[in-house]
């Protein structure tokens, strides 16, 4: 039952087509609220989803959004000062909270929390966790940045003793510069990897170490870390914690190894060693070896947690992955349109791979675009152009936000596509989408496989090249 201070509650949240704002939503009118809010940039899937919860969102920010006095206004963390809804709020002395501390509060508090954490890998890896339970028969609630497709959703209340989220290291709010992943009371964690990123909030990577070390002191003793031993940063914050360490990974000296990994077939398959014995054989639909940790993180944790190990198996092999992790758009006469959420070097680079191994005779075509704050700044140019280097084509899209970059804080394209074409590449900076659309229909032949990689719409670039690939094969 509900304390009596969260039922039948207004809340409004101010930035609600965010992934986790969007999801939130969902999970607070599943709590029997009302829930409005607002955005300006409504797009799939979070606008679907809100559409389909019958979750009014209004288009711009203004403070007449507010005219209905909600109990609750929860700020989204892009939310900054200046803000019309923020500064009416703000004059008005309305209740304002986050996203996370909500989460907190009304959902967490008092369940397992299984929080999966790290640079790369979380949405997947959150999204199989919650899937293995389910699979368990343990009925977990979950939040996920993305759909996860077993589910056909970003989130799910239940009643049941598990909570499993992914655990954001992106800050709070305007108010609450703290990272997510402090609000979610860990039992349990799953680190997979800690790398520099976030380059607009963490100045330097001790600062990035410095964040997950202070999520690993909020296990409690009687918790769990699962550490990904292929990082050398995670093998180094693991010696911090108060709790056991149970670590995994491709390396020797990792407690859980994934071993005899075959990416030949239509399914992925690798053996499991725990502690040097054999522990169990597993096939997956996923792709890449990052996913094959991801999948070992899971077979750990849910061996902790004593969950039946021919559930998690076969959690494993049902599987269908997350929307925008390597999600299948459609194929049109023999060429695979593929949209990846990729924006790091690392995710590009491994993507890549992945890509690589499922299609080890077709095409590769990148196209990448510069968006999130870590794609668009000049210190990640090099590795950037390593990571695109390992497809056959790159295309490279326009910065999100030129005006805020220089030449010397910002990446160059100019620069980029003359090292990928020193590299052998053929690589074209198209600045616009419906000129790469353009180029790709003209371009691409049957057996291409065209990798679209955005940490946001990208224009609806995938649906764009689908129409028009479906226009010139009539």
């Amino acid at each position: 039952m509900l304390e009596p201070h969260l039922t039948n509650k207004h809340y409004h949240l101010i930035g609600i087509c965010g992934t986790a704002m969007a999801s939130l939503a969902g999970m607070l009118k599943t709590q029997g609220h009302r829930v409005t809010g607002s955005d300006e940039n409504v797009y799939p899937p979070m606008s679907t989803q809100l559409e389909q919860l019958g979750i009014p969102v209004s288009e711009g920010y203004k403070a007449d959004n507010l005219a209905d006095r909600p109990d609750i206004v929860v700020v989204g963390n892009a939310i900054t000062r200046g803000n019309p809804e923020l500064e009416y709020v703000l004059n008005q002395k309305m209740y304002y909270t986050s996203m996370a501390a909500v989460v907190e509060e009304n959902f967490i508090r008092g369940r397992h929390s299984i929080v999966v954490a790290g640079t790369h890998g979380k949405t997947t890896t959150t999204s199989l966790m919650a899937w293995a339970l389910e699979c368990a028969g343990m009925n977990p609630s979950f939040l996920v940045g993305g759909v996860a497709e077993n589910f056909q959703s970003s989130f799910r209340v239940t009643a049941g003793e598990f909570f499993v989220i992914e655990g954001d290291e992106y800050d709070t709010a305007y108010f609450d510069k703290g990272p997510k992943f402090m609000h979610y009371l860990p039992d349990s964690v799953i680190l997979n990897n800690v790398e520099f990123d976030h380059a607009d909030i963490y100045r330097d990577f001790d600062a990035v170490k410095l964040a997950f070390s202070r999520l690993i002191n909020l296990i409690p003793q009687n918790g769990r870390l699962i550490a990904g031993w292929d990082s050398e940063a995670v093998r180094e914050l693991s010696r911090k914690a108060f709790c056991p360490v149970e670590s995994f990974g491709t390396s020797d000296d990792a407690r859980w190894r994934a071993t005899n990994l075959d990416f030949s077939g239509e399914m992925t398959s690798f053996d499991v060693e725990a502690g040097g014995a054999r522990f169990e054989s597993y096939k997956t639909p996923l792709a890449g070896a990052f996913n094959i940790r991801n999948c070992l993180a899971v077979v750990a944790c849910a061996e902790l947690l004593g969950l039946d190990r021919s559930a998690v198996r076969n959690a494993l092999a049902e599987f269908k992955s997350v929307k925008r992790r390597m999600e299948i758009r459609a194929v049109v006469d023999g060429i695979t349109i593929i949209d990846d959420f990729a924006h790091h070097p690392t995710a590009v680079r491994e993507t890549l791979f992945a890509a690589r191994q499922k299609y080890p005779h077709g095409r590769i075509v990148a196209v990448f675009e510069p968006r999130s704050f870590t794609a668009q700044r000049k210190e990640f140019q090099k590795a950037f152009v390593q990571s695109l280097s390992e497809a056959d084509v790159v295309i490279i899209a326009g910065l999100f936000h030129p005006e805020r970059y220089t030449a010397e804080t910002g990446i160059s394209p100019a620069e980029m596509i003359g090292a990928l074409r020193d590299f052998g590449r053929t690589a074209e900076f198209i600045e616009a989408i419906d000129g790469i659309v353009l180029y790709l229909s003209e371009m691409v032949a049957s057996g291409d496989i065209v990798i679209g990689m955005s940490n946001g719409s990208f224009g609806g670039i995938h649906g764009k090249l689908i129409k028009e690939l479906e226009r010139r094969s009539k």
